[in-house]
C-alpha cells in the first residue's frame, strides 16, 4: 500500500516537474519576442488645397507622395472643394509631394514627416501653364502649288479643262514656275489637242486655209491650229504673265448684280491682277493673243499670210476669251463639279 502510494506521488511530481518547465518556457519565448519586436512607427499624412491664381479651389487635381524608393508612391487627388490628404508616408523619410491639373504647371515641395504627424500644406497654388503652340505654316509657295493642283483638277462636265479659272477671291500669288506649270499642263492636255484637231477638220471641209486636201492638207490645218493654241497658252499664260508679274487667271465673281458680273466678265481679258494684287491692263493676254496669231501666221500658206491677218485672228481669239469669261461666270461653275468652294 505505501509502495504504491509513493509510486502515484513519484508520478504527479514528474507531471508537475513538465508542467513547470513548458510553463517556464513559454513565458520565456514570449518575452524574448516582446524584447525583440518593436512597436511599428506611425505613418504620417499631408494634407491641403488646391487653388488656381485666382485663389479658386480645384477639383480633381492630381496629388502624388513619391518616397526615396521608386516603388513608393502614393497618389490621390483633390475633392469638389479642391481638399486632399495623403496618408501612409513612412516617418523621417523625404517625400516630393507634387499636385497638378489640366492647363496649369506643377506645384511640388519636399516633406519629411515624424511619426504619426499630420501637416497640412500652406499655399498650394497653381499657376496657368505656357502653352505652345505647334504651328505648321505652309509657305506662299506651297499654298499656290495646292491651290495649282486643285484648278487642274477643274474640268466642264468632268471632261473639258477649265484650268484657268480661279474660285477663291483671294489666291496666293503664281511662281513662274508655276505659271509655266499650269499653262503647259492645259496646252497638253489630251482634250486641249483634240480640240484642235476638231477644228483642223472643220478647216478641212472649209478648205481654209489654202492647204491641199487629203491627210496631208489635214495634217498641215492641225499642226497649224495647234502650234497657235499653244503659242497662245504659252505666251500669254506663262511668259508674259512671268515677265510682267501678272495672273493669267481668271477671277471668278459669282456674287453682286448681275450688271457688275457682266462688266466683270467682258474686263477680264483686258484687265487683270497684278502678282501684287493690284489691278493692271492686261498685257498679258492681249500680247498672248496677238503673239499666237503671229506664229500662226507662219504656218499659213503664203497667200493666208499678213498683216491684217494676224490683227484679225488676235481680234477672234480676244472676242472668244470676252465669250469665255461671261460663260465662267454665269453658267461654267455650276457645269464643272470638281471645282472646290473657296
Amino acid at each position: 500500500m505505501f509502495r504504491k502510494l509513493r509510486s502515484q506521488l513519484a508520478a504527479k511530481s514528474i507531471v508537475m516537474y513538465w508542467a513547470m518547465s513548458l510553463i517556464f518556457l513559454f513565458s520565456v519565448r514570449r518575452a524574448r519576442c516582446q524584447a525583440v519586436d518593436a512597436p511599428t512607427p506611425q505613418v504620417g499624412t499631408v494634407a491641403g488645397d488646391a487653388t488656381d491664381p485666382d485663389g479658386e479651389l480645384i477639383a480633381g487635381a492630381k496629388v502624388v507622395a513619391a518616397g526615396p524608393d521608386g516603388e513608393d508612391r502614393i497618389t490621390g487627388s483633390s475633392d469638389a472643394n479642391g481638399f486632399f490628404s495623403i496618408t501612409g508616408l513612412k516617418p523621417l523619410e523625404p517625400y516630393r509631394i507634387v499636385v497638378s491639373a489640366p492647363g496649369f504647371a506643377e506645384w511640388n515641395t519636399t516633406v519629411n514627416l515624424k511619426p504619426g504627424q499630420f501637416l497640412y500644406l500652406k499655399g498650394i497654388q497653381l499657376e496657368v501653364a505656357d502653352v505652345v503652340t505647334a504651328v505648321s505654316a505652309a509657305t506662299s509657295e506651297q499654298i499656290a502649288l495646292q491651290e495649282v493642283h486643285d484648278e487642274e483638277q477643274q474640268r466642264i462636265f468632268g471632261i473639258v479643262p477649265n484650268f484657268f479659272v480661279v474660285y477663291d477671291p483671294n489666291p496666293q500669288p503664281l511662281s513662274a514656275k508655276l505659271k509655266f506649270s499650269l499653262a503647259f499642263r492645259a496646252a497638253t492636255d489630251a482634250v486641249t489637242i483634240a480640240g484642235s484637231a476638231f477644228i483642223a477638220g472643220i478647216d478641212q471641209a472649209a478648205d481654209t486655209p489654202a492647204y491641199q486636201q487629203g491627210f496631208k492638207g489635214y495634217g498641215q490645218r492641225f499642226g497649224a491650229q495647234y502650234a497657235g493654241a499653244f503659242s497662245d497658252v504659252m505666251i500669254g499664260g506663262a511668259i508674259l504673265p512671268s515677265l510682267l508679274h501678272q495672273d493669267p487667271r481668271y477671277y471668278y465673281q459669282g456674287t453682286g448684280t448681275k450688271r457688275s458680273r457682266i462688266r466683270h466678265a467682258m474686263l477680264a481679258p483686258f484687265l487683270c491682277r497684278g502678282d501684287n494684287g493690284k489691278m493692271e491692263f492686261n498685257y498679258s493676254s492681249i500680247g498672248g493673243d496677238l503673239g499666237g496669231a503671229a506664229l500662226a501666221n507662219l504656218y499659213y500658206p503664203q497667200t493666208d499670210r499678213g498683216t491684217g491677218m494676224v490683227f484679225s485672228t488676235a481680234a477672234i481669239t480676244t472676242a472668244g476669251r470676252i465669250a469665255s469669261t461671261l460663260a465662267q461666270e454665269f453658267l461654267l461653275r455650276r457645269l464643272t463639279p470638281s471645282a472646290k468652294q473657296p
